[in-house]
């Protein structure tokens, strides 16, 4: 899981140009495949998904020419608000800029439209954001994957609260929901909608990085 690049890199959620071309270069060293979601049922052993939270302007900018350099593939999170309405003070691609992403490279999937945390919003809330977050894409005519980044990777623990959030999910048709956890994930999978992801650090070294791939979560960092 990245969020944003950028040359330099000053918060946990930016990982420099640098470190992620070393990390690009690592798995295409040791033949790690990237697949797209929609292409889960050609998994190999050492299967991955890289995916991108949010859709910022330094995706489009430095993910594409890394992307082809090194045979692998992106999945970006799009919450259409950011889009609409921009993020704080960051740069956001624009619906443009999307739709001209290379399709051989980039996956487009779901981020909620306001970007709201699951765990304090109504399930109607839900519902119509989602279909919001979906409309939108489609009236810009971008094909997207029907797979959904919770917004701060959350959503309701418990039941009956958290069965009702993934009953609005299965009938808006999505077929994956992905969090943080920094689990490796096996497939076929019973918790499509509790996929973990492996959060990598605007500073994590390189040797971190190897760990993370192998491991998920690191309690000795």
């Amino acid at each position: 899981m990245y969020h944003q690049i950028e040359k330099e890199s000053h918060e946990e959620l930016t990982v420099s140009l640098t470190n992620l071309e070393q990390q690009f270069e690592y798995l295409n060293k040791k033949k790690y495949k990237s697949t797209f979601f929609s292409e889960l049922n050609t998994l190999g052993k050492k299967s991955i998904i890289l995916t991108f939270d949010d859709g910022y302007k330094n995706n489009f900018d430095y993910l594409p020419p890394l992307l082809e350099k090194y045979n692998l593939k992106a999945t970006i999170f799009i919450p259409t608000k950011f889009i609409n309405e921009g993020y704080e003070d960051y740069t956001m691609m624009s619906f443009e800029d999307i739709r001209n992403l290379n399709k051989k490279y980039f996956e487009i999937a779901l981020h909620s439209h306001n970007h709201q945390n699951f765990r304090n919003i109504s399930t109607d809330f839900i519902k119509n954001d989602l279909e919001t977050n979906m409309q939108i894409l489609d009236n810009e005519r971008i094909k997207y994957s029907k797979v959904l980044a919770y917004p701060y990777g959350k959503y309701p623990k418990k039941n009956p609260e958290k069965e009702k959030v993934f009953s609005v999910l299965k009938n808006l048709g999505i077929d994956f929901a992905v969090r943080i956890g920094n689990k490796v994930n096996y497939f076929p999978t019973n918790q499509p909608y509790e996929l973990c992801r492996i959060d990598i650090k605007g500073k994590d070294s390189l040797l971190k990085f190897k760990l993370k791939l192998i491991f998920g979560r690191l309690k000795l960092f």
